[in-house]
């Protein structure tokens, strides 16, 4: 039986469902509308020509954890440049992903982003035919900034299913979904021996990231601080994306990086577990790449040992990123600049006995996300949850693009002008065919179908997910009344996942795919 309180759980008629997209979309186009309306008086005086348009900035981190920047004042971790962009930033502290289709959780993340498509809907559209019609149709996110007289640019990591030289205007170093990881990188630290004597972060022998002789984000930095002193003469407003590989392993940095965390700097996280409960049941398996990198069960020594080296890619990234805003001020554009920083999904570096992204806990699915730039209001924190991929209808309606009509993501700036205090009602999350999850009004439910198990937390008073009240019969009513809900948003997301028969509904799929 479904986890929740019967399987008999009424879902929405056909006729419901009709009636609640069509009533979705006029409510869109009417918003899309008066939002345009709104934008166009708020953030410029006019859009006639490209000079007057915004420069964009969009920096995107791979496996960040929302904890894992100094601002957030959770983790002893150093990000002195995030930290002054988060001083001129709007930060939204409750910035999701929605999950994945396989365990590369980043393909389907990236490949929403470009889209704006929802996770189920990018699913169909994941595949290099489908990607070209899109192409073909206009409707990708550099293609419509293209179409408002940006010039577009890229650097770094990618993992879309579709050459980014096909719909951006100049690419540079295009990298693959990770850096290669050796057979010495996994399983460890075994003990302290192994710890002294094995696998090193600077060790280039490893290649990975000093593959090419260089560290990969040093290079993404070189990239956009060229492409910086190359726009500063050029009239036409810029939209760059620069994709860090960082801090997705195998987590390397200069030795000095690493030895700024001493082992007895780095705290094991306060839900840490030896072994998840149902690790495998859930697709966390041993076998799972990101899962296997450290020991079966996990020592406290052998996750200190991987945040040690976490933290260090970090700090050797933000370096990086301090890099290119400087050399952003001193071109003389940052007053016309907006900055975005987010991740594509975090990372449980041994929260709750886990050490990827396959999951849906809060240190998995949640990142930073900061906003910067002209009418924005600096160090601002909104709290309301949005999904990571908001940006991209956001940064076309500060271009005076209108949002094509298929676009589900929300634009933030109803959030940012104060228009509206929520834009979901709820966050929605999944993970192939075993794992659900919805977050509303502080309040998180979290459901693996295949096993009937389920976990209930109450995230506004409880943040690290450490509580379970699942089975508290106290809170049957609230979870109930979740459940019921995960059920209609999976309707309205068109999730193929059978509720009623889980494993067979999932059948060509719920082999957990390595990620890459």
């Amino acid at each position: 039986m479904p986890f929740g309180t019967s399987a008999c759980t009424p879902r929405p008629s056909s006729e419901t469902l009709k009636l609640r997209t069509l009533l979705h979309k006029e409510f869109r186009m009417t918003n899309t509308l008066r939002l345009l309306l709104t934008v166009s008086c708020l953030f410029f005086a006019t859009v006639g020509t490209a000079a007057e348009k915004p420069n964009i900035l969009f920096v995107f981190a791979d496996d960040m954890t929302y904890e894992a920047i100094g601002s957030a004042d959770i983790l002893d971790i150093d990000t002195p440049h995030l930290d002054r962009l988060a001083k001129q930033s709007v930060t939204f502290t409750h910035a999701y992903n929605m999950g994945g289709y396989h365990g590369a959780i980043c393909v389907a993340s990236r490949t929403m982003l470009l889209t704006g498509r929802s996770l189920w809907d990018t699913m169909k559209v994941d595949s290099k035919n489908v990607l070209q019609r899109e192409k073909a149709a206009g409707v990708l996110w550099p293609q419509l900034l293209k179409s408002a007289g940006y010039h577009t640019y890229m650097t770094g990591k990618w993992h879309i299913k579709i050459d980014p030289n096909q719909i951006f205007d100049e690419v540079r170093d295009v990298r693959p979904g990770m850096p290669n990881q050796t057979e010495a990188g996994y399983n460890r630290p075994k003990d302290q021996a192994d710890y002294e004597n094995g696998w090193k972060p600077w060790d280039e022998q490893y290649d990975g990231f000093w593959k090419g002789g260089k560290h990969w984000s040093e290079i993404v930095a070189d990239h956009g601080v060229d492409y910086l002193e190359q726009a500063k003469e050029d009239a036409h407003p810029f939209f760059m994306y620069l994709a860090f590989n960082a801090p997705h392993d195998p987590r390397q940095s200069p030795k000095s990086y690493v030895d700024r965390y001493p082992l007895s700097r780095v705290e094991v996280p306060n839900n840490f577990l030896p072994v998840y409960p149902h690790y495998k049941e859930i697709g966390c398996p041993p076998s799972l790449r990101d899962e296997k990198l450290a020991p079966f069960p996990r020592t406290e020594f052998a996750v200190k040992v991987h945040r040690q080296e976490y933290f260090a890619i970090v700090t050797h990234m933000d370096d990086q990123i301090g890099r290119i805003l400087d050399t952003l001020e001193a071109t003389g554009k940052a007053d016309n600049t907006y900055i975005c920083f987010t991740a594509d999904h975090g990372l449980a570096v041994g929260h709750h006995g886990l050490i990827g992204k396959q999951n849906m806990y809060d240190h998995s699915v949640r990142v930073p996300f900061l906003l910067s730039g002209p009418g924005l209001q600096a160090g601002k924190k909104i709290t309301a949850p949005i999904y990571l991929q908001d940006i991209m209808p956001t940064t076309l309606q500060l271009a005076g693009v209108a949002v094509p009509e298929h676009i589900f993501f929300h634009s933030l700036l109803p959030l940012l002008n104060g228009e509206k205090s929520e834009s979901y009602d709820e966050i929605y999350g999944a993970y192939t065919g075993q794992q659900r999850m919805i977050t509303r009004d502080g309040w998180k439910l979290i459901a693996y179908p295949t096993i009937g198990v389920g976990r209930l937390y109450h995230i506004a008073e409880d943040p690290f997910e450490q509580h379970d009240l699942a089975d508290n019969s106290e809170y049957a009513a609230k979870r109930e009344e979740l459940y019921n809900e995960l059920l209609k948003l999976s309707s309205e997301f068109n999730d193929p996942l059978d509720y009623e028969h889980p494993v067979n509904s999932w059948s060509s799929r719920n082999k957990t795919k390595a990620d890459h």
